[in-house]
């Protein structure tokens, strides 16, 4: 960036703390202490008769959704320092990195103390949850006062963005933190975006048209299918942080290819948590080298997040087999695949989850002409703003036949318990896919940015643009390394429910600032459909409704901090 020389040798003197590593340790009990008080407050008010009561949950959902988003910054500031000191620790510790640390901090101490925005309309207040100015008695330390007022400046910012562009534009991969064998996996799957996805990305999606199958058995010669499941049953056998590297990658391609994999992750969870010994040997080993495309099969017209209150049934004839008589919405990829995890009603005299039961619900692939060929089954596109490759269904079911071999586990009624289990793997996931279109707007912007020349100079020499590609570069950053955390703890076999409902709460939010400022960077050209930035805003929105809207995501969090 072109500055003058002696302002300039002035903010890069200026722009790293001095002792930066010890300010923002110090700083960590202070925000934990807030945290702390907030969570008994929060308490106090869901409290009746000495249980935490779901009503008083839903009467002061504010503060129980903002006590969500303050443990998720205290998490997300508690990874990053984790990051730093391995980083410090490995001689890695770089400028870049040293000014992506500090001006995280800076930034989210400031919010906890002044309002955490949960979106672009909400902001949460400490007053929201029943805090007042003395909850942050710790912050009048000296170690934090400085961040607040030095940590995230004008001059830490554009230097950032200045050492990006001296890097061609990086991305802050190779400092993820992640060993050598992930570091390759990502090398590969970045290589394999570059050259097959991100140039015929944007013509899929302004086509509306299905990812190629090209693509999917590419895809699926290079394990993505198989990614996390055992080697036993045809799979990989990795870790669920390759799975976020892969899934990462391939999304800052285009979103529907970094989700192909989705399906056959909830699948696979599926199968390997509740399905008997005969089921694992069958479809395992199908779904692994997509001989088998899976789609997901939960969802209702009218019940959204509500699952437990589906209506579709399954009823057992006298052969033993199963036959569904119901209505699904919002379907990804149901035309072209083989095989439903399908959720159905299989005890008409339950209103809730106790009466719902999986199915591993055969069916034959479509055509463009014929797109649901399977007897009892019917569907209908839903057109949509972005998340297109895949496409979205409505389907119908008039007496579908299912093996009475295919009832997952082989006993009725566990079926929403058995989808439980499913939410740690899918919710990490979302999160990785959240981390790659943020990464995706951040490359486009960047790029635009410095092509686009206004006032004689290129747009990212202007404070206030390079200033929203340091801010997309920090909180990418953070939301990197607390699904990457998420995922950890899932690989060591900690129940992870809450960390991954906080990497998928944060990414998303994250995904759509990045996307929306990076079009704001491209000014009125951004809302054209020609630039690829309208795409990566489409495809951004949907990662805060899906798998868990986020009002959603942030009442399971609460309810666990609660407990």
């Amino acid at each position: 960036m072109a500055h003058d020389g002696q302002d300039m040798t002035q903010m890069i003197a200026s722009a790293i703390l001095p002792e930066l590593l010890t300010l923002t340790r110090a700083a960590l009990p202070a925000v934990d202490t807030v945290f702390e008080r907030a969570r008994e407050s929060v308490r106090a008010m869901v409290t009746e008769d000495g249980r935490v009561s779901g009503a008083l949950i839903e009467a002061n959902q504010t503060a129980a959704h903002g006590l969500a988003w303050l443990a998720t910054y205290n998490q997300s500031l508690q990874q990053m320092q984790r990051w730093a000191d391995a980083l410090e620790a490995e001689g890695k510790f770089g400028e870049i990195e040293q000014l992506l640390h500090q001006i995280a901090f800076g930034e989210y101490l400031h919010q906890v103390a002044g309002g955490i925005p949960m979106n672009q309309g909400e902001i949460l207040r400490l007053q929201d949850m029943g805090l007042g100015w003395d909850a942050l008695s710790g912050f009048q330390c000296a170690e934090v006062q400085t961040l607040m007022a030095q940590a995230n400046s004008q001059a830490a910012r554009s230097r950032l963005v200045e050492l990006m562009e001296e890097q061609a534009g990086a991305t802050m991969f190779g400092m993820s933190g992640l060993d050598e064998e992930l570091e390759m996996i990502r090398d590969q799957f970045r290589r394999y975006a570059q050259e097959k996805v991100e140039p015929n990305a944007h013509d899929w999606h302004l086509k509306d048209e299905l990812i190629p199958m090209e693509i999917i058995e590419e895809l699926a010669e290079m394990g993505v299918f198989g990614l996390t499941i055992p080697e036993e049953f045809g799979g990989l056998g990795l870790s669920k942080a390759s799975m976020c590297v892969v899934s990462e990658e391939l999304s800052r391609g285009y979103i529907g290819v970094g989700s192909l994999g989705t399906r056959s992750e909830i699948a696979a969870e599926l199968i390997i948590a509740g399905g008997t010994d005969e089921q694992k040997a069958q479809w395992l080993p199908k779904i692994a080298s997509a001989e088998m495309l899976p789609t997901a099969v939960f969802t209702e017209p009218n019940t959204g997040s509500d699952l437990g209150s589906l209506r579709a049934r399954a009823v057992k004839n006298a052969e033993g087999d199963y036959e569904i008589t119901g209505n699904k919405t919002w379907i990804t990829h149901a035309a072209r695949t083989h095989v439903m995890t399908l959720l159905a009603r299989t005890n008409s005299e339950t209103s809730d989850h106790r009466g719902l039961s999986m199915f591993l619900a055969e069916k034959t692939p479509g055509t463009d002409d014929n797109p649901f060929p399977t007897p009892g089954m019917t569907g209908g596109e839903i057109e949509v703003l972005g998340y297109r490759g895949m496409k979205e269904y409505e389907l119908g079911f008039d007496g579908f036949k299912v093996k009475g071999e295919n009832l997952l586990g082989g006993e009725e009624g566990k079926g929403f318990k058995q989808l439980m289990e499913t939410f740690e793997s899918a919710r990490i996931q979302t999160a990785a896919r959240a981390i790659g279109v943020a990464q995706s707007a951040l490359d486009i912007a960047m790029q635009y940015a410095q092509d686009r020349k206004q006032f004689g100079k290129s747009l990212i020499n202007f404070p206030r643009v390079s200033g929203k590609l340091a801010m997309m570069a920090v909180e990418i950053m953070i939301a990197r390394q607390l699904t990457y955390f998420s995922a950890w703890e899932k690989d060591n076999g900690h129940r992870c429910d809450l960390e991954a409902g906080m990497a998928k709460l944060l990414g998303a939010r994250v995904a759509w600032a990045a996307a929306d400022n990076g079009l704001q960077i491209h000014g009125g050209n951004g809302f054209a459909l020609e630039y690829k930035i309208s795409r990566v805003l489409c495809d951004a929105r949907i990662l805060n409704i899906f798998e868990g809207a986020a009002e959603i995501q942030a009442q399971v969090i609460a309810r666990r901090l609660l407990s």
